[in-house]
């Protein structure tokens, strides 16, 4: 193909989108500004760095998050391969070995022959340079200078919300005369996670420490400011001193072995790579100093002594309001000489699959289009066709950047009360659709067209 395209951004929706298309022959110009402009979280200058947890979420196929990774399987996701070959233990999650993960999707794109790497800092798509379309893949963390732009294009007037990262411990440094290894509900097999437990009397001086602790940003924060899914733990902890032990440090399904009961409270820790030699503190998202978080968690049980591999921190996220600024196809409402997309989280989704899923699907959308293809639209009963379906509508008011889950896909023919039947049937109802939906990408051209 005669095609360029450039991509800007190389995280997990810009070098799924940078794979695919190349993949169908047309010559790519992926843009990522690391090293040269270091952002506040990155500690590498790899492809597709997670920066947060290094969980995908839920691998069970009865589960939103199970569904979306059957249908990026199904399209051939580069990505989520990845992600599979670099799996370490998490239960039932697909929690990934983040180095390995960012090594395997950094050799694959910077070997293909058609995908040319240009390290720089972009502040505005050129538009002069021969590309046939662009990517906006920059992530939640896009530089000023772009965020400006992409502002004045669209015209939108809020364009960020805060979002946080937990730490991760050294394993050897853990107490395992404390600590327990198991996963919740489970009475045999050692599971998982490693399980801090918390006296009554613990958790109670915990939780005064923690709401009183130094922070970076030196403010309460609104509900409207946080992305509800990684609030600080201590943003929790301020808003009633149970509830964190009613959420991320609630003990039900756990039994301590020192004292056959379950715990007052409980702080889960996941391991960070095949080796178990570190650990993420689960749902430990927060906005505390570095000196503040040595100190107050390392009076959780366990962690008297734990040395900190990366200490949690707190950023700004950038997002555009995609309702009524986004059409299905991921491609922007605005007038640029050439057609503008855009994937991953600046498109107002959010989640480390929905951004590999957004990279896929805006690379199918961008080579349709370049190809005079008609592109069928992806179906609202799949768990990704939900999500652009409830992003994309203009009706959706007070949009926040959402995950894929049950609430935004359309109700069953028949009510189903029973939980746990009711989302049985949304898988086999979008796993169904699903199938249908990539025998006309086959009937299309779009899937046979790929050359790995």
């Amino acid at each position: 193909m005669n095609k360029t395209v450039d991509i800007i951004g190389a995280g997990l929706a810009g070098s799924e989108a940078a794979l695919q298309l190349a993949q169908r022959g047309v010559h790519v110009r992926l843009f990522e500004m690391r090293p040269q402009v270091k952002t506040p979280v990155h500690k590498t200058d790899g492809c597709a760095e997670l920066v947060c947890s290094n969980s995908l979420k839920s691998m069970k196929p009865q589960s939103a998050a199970g569904m979306l990774k059957s249908e990026l399987k199904a399209l051939g996701s580069n990505l989520i391969g990845f992600a599979y070959d670099s799996k370490v233990d998490a239960g039932g999650a697909l929690a990934v070995d983040r180095d390995e993960f960012s090594r395997l999707t950094t050799e694959a794109v910077r070997n293909h022959p058609l995908i040319e790497y240009v390290v720089g800092e972009v502040a505005e798509p050129d538009f002069t340079d021969g590309a046939d379309a662009v990517v906006l893949a920059s992530g939640p963390l896009t530089s000023d200078a772009l965020a400006a732009w992409v502002s004045e294009k669209t015209g939108s007037e809020n364009m960020a919300f805060y979002d946080a990262a937990a730490p991760i411990v050294m394993a050897d440094s853990l107490n395992m005369d404390v600590l327990f290894r198991q996963s919740r509900y489970e009475d045999e097999a050692p599971g998982d996670y490693l399980n801090a437990p918390f006296t009554r009397e613990q958790y109670d001086a915990f939780i005064d420490e923690l709401v009183a602790a130094d922070r970076v940003i030196r403010r309460d924060f609104e509900t409207k400011d946080l992305f509800q899914a990684c609030q600080p733990i201590e943003e929790i902890a301020r808003k009633g001193h149970d509830a964190p032990r009613f959420g991320t440090c609630k003990p039900v399904g756990l039994t301590d072995p020192a004292t056959g009961r379950r715990p007052w409270a409980a702080v889960q820790l996941r391991a960070e790579n095949a080796q178990n030699t570190a650990y993420n503190l689960v749902g430990f998202q927060t906005n505390l100093t570095f000196p503040e978080q040595k100190r107050v968690f390392s009076m959780i049980p366990g962690l008297e002594n734990a040395e900190f591999v990366r200490y949690g921190v707190m950023h700004r996220n950038t997002f555009i309001q995609a309702p009524g600024l986004v059409e299905r196809s991921l491609r922007l409402k605005v007038e640029t000489p050439a057609p503008v997309f855009v994937a991953g989280q600046l498109s107002g989704t959010e989640g480390y699959c929905e951004a590999i899923m957004s990279g896929l699907m805006c690379a199918l959308n961008v080579y349709a289009l370049l190809n005079g293809i008609e592109m069928p639209a992806m179906p609202e009963t799949t768990a990704f066709g939900s999500l652009l379906a409830y992003a994309t509508d203009p009706q959706t008011e007070d949009y926040q950047p959402m995950h894929v889950n049950f609430g935004i896909l359309p109700p069953l023919e028949h009510h189903e009360r029973n939980k746990k039947l009711r989302y049985e049937q949304y898988a086999q109802r979008g796993g169904q659709a699903m199938e249908a939906y990539v025998e006309k990408l086959r009937e299309s051209g779009l899937m046979e067209r790929v050359h790995v």
